[in-house]
């Protein structure tokens, strides 16, 4: 389709502009003309221009919509959608929008949708609020003439998405304060407390318990170089995001990640279970499963899963199943093989893929709740034993003093 722009006459005798896009200039006036709009020039034009590479890599454009407005956005649209046409749900929305930022994106996508294109293209406009992924199911919609189902599809699909990430930020919310809590005092008490005390000990001449003189050097190593640790986990920190840049450490870290004990299964089940819900819509919304698995490998970001989920796209592309793919692939749960093989038997793969997400979600639950209750105690206990040795390293040159006053 070829854009023109036009300026023209409303109703009420004003004079607007824009971009249409249609087939040929005939088709570009009478798009205009079922908008009751009176034509006064039509010149080819041009897409608006997409926006370059930000200076320094910053962009200081406008911000994108977050998660949480996207999904906002999308039930927003699916509600009004059933109701309404399209280009009067999205001025709905747009006038409806409390947010400046998310109103002048959704004010975007209806300018698109005004000038005669898709809804997927008008979103094309902002690519960084609406992902690929997104756009392709409402592609597929527009074409099947499903586009409120697909609406109510991926709205569903994203307040799950969001509703794990939730329960995932709760799960990690309480035992980072606690561990920030601990070590904050441990740290006020060996750069305070301990040095404090200490000068009482300066005159006794009596040799020290070495838990006490362990104590104080790491009291002193605190107080007196503190500046030198900073710098060392700074450089520590700025040479491993460094390292992990490159390709090969990259994937050889994620790899590692996978193996560990309690956090590879967290995110083996997190990733496997966002996969099989993310199909499952789209094989029910009939968008072609190689495409589905293509769009989501594009947002894994351990490099071993994305890894993998290329390998099944290859897979597939060579006209394997999903399953086999999976199964060979060996990073995801057993359960998702083996529902995505029945369901590829029955023809009813996107009921199957929803069932083993449910089920993933469910454990995750579990698992999360589990090690929570195992975390909570066990970083109360490591406090308390610091503290414990702390108060002991004090304790001790004053029983030892004692002792030497008794005899």
């Amino acid at each position: 389709m070829a854009d023109f722009d036009y300026v023209a006459i409303d109703t009420r005798g004003n004079e607007t502009r824009g971009h249409v896009a249609a087939a040929d200039a005939a088709a570009a006036r009478a798009a205009l003309d079922r908008r009751r709009l009176f034509v006064v020039r039509l010149d080819p034009g041009s897409a608006p221009a997409a926006k370059g590479r930000p200076l320094f890599g910053l962009d200081l454009g406008r911000a994108k919509m977050s998660g949480k407005q996207l999904t906002l956005f999308t039930r927003q649209l699916a509600t009004l959608n059933r109701v309404s046409p399209l280009e009067e749900s999205l001025r709905t929305i747009t006038r409806q929008t409390e947010q400046e930022g998310v109103r002048a994106i959704v004010a975007t996508v209806h300018a698109g949708v005004v000038e005669g294109r898709r809804l997927a293209d008008a979103m094309a406009r902002e690519p960084k609020s609406f992902p690929p992924l997104y756009r392709a199911m409402v592609a597929a919609g527009e074409s099947s003439g499903t586009l409120p189902q697909i609406m109510e599809r991926l709205s569903t699909l994203l307040e799950r998405q969001a509703e794990i990430r939730g329960k995932l930020l709760t799960a990690m919310a309480y035992p980072s304060v606690l561990a920030t809590v601990a070590m904050g005092v441990v740290i006020a008490l060996m750069a305070f407390v301990v040095p404090q005390v200490v000068e009482q000990f300066d005159t006794v001449g009596q040799e020290l318990p070495l838990l006490t003189r362990l104590v104080i050097g790491l009291s002193d190593l605190l107080v007196h170089w503190w500046w030198l640790l900073v710098a060392m986990i700074v450089a520590a920190g700025v040479g491993a995001w460094a390292a992990l840049r490159q390709p090969p450490v990259r994937l050889a870290f994620d790899t590692w990640l996978l193996r560990v004990p309690l956090l590879g299964r967290l995110l083996r089940d997190l990733h496997a279970a966002r996969m099989a819900r993310t199909l499952s819509t789209m094989v029910a919304s009939r968008l072609p499963l190689l495409e589905g698995l293509s769009l989501t490998a594009g947002t894994i970001h351990n490099r071993r899963l994305k890894a993998a989920s290329d390998e099944i796209t290859e897979a597939i592309r060579g006209g394997g199943s999903l399953s086999a793919a999976m199964r060979r692939a060996g990073v995801f749960p057993p359960l998702l093989v083996y529902l995505a093989a029945s369901g590829e038997a029955a023809g009813r793969l996107d009921e199957m893929l929803e069932r083993a997400a449910d089920y993933l979600e469910r454990e995750f639950d579990r698992f999360t709740a589990t090690a929570l209750s195992l975390l909570e105690p066990l970083i109360i206990v490591v406090m308390g034993a610091i503290v414990a040795t702390i108060v002991l390293s004090i304790l001790l040159p004053i029983l030892q003093l004692n002792t030497l006053a008794g005899q």
